[in-house]
């Protein structure tokens, strides 16, 4: 899940490795989220600066905000390390 919008980054990368999902490559966000649902939400208040990202309910990270006046939202499979021919990401509403 990435906030873009920002200058010169995006306000927030979300990856995943070993399992593991990352605020960029800093920061464990959750462990273990293969093969099981969880809710992710994210809550970018752009004038106050700041980014809140919680799962299921609890308040996992927060990080200032990166600059710009125009942000969207982009969530899917992007690339991986090794990759391989199947990367998934399922999402529902």
């Amino acid at each position: 899940m990435q906030v873009f919008g920002a200058s010169p980054s995006a306000t927030t990368l979300m990856r995943v490795y070993n399992e593991n999902l990352y605020c960029y490559r800093e920061k464990v966000i959750e462990s273990n989220i293969y093969k099981r649902w969880f809710r992710l939400n994210v809550i970018h208040d752009v004038g106050a600066s700041k980014l809140k990202v919680y799962i299921n309910g609890v308040l996992k990270h927060e990080a200032s905000g990166r600059g710009g006046d125009h942000h969207y939202f982009m969530f899917g499979v992007y690339g991986q390390d090794n990759e391989s021919d199947r990367m998934e990401s399922h999402w529902r509403g």
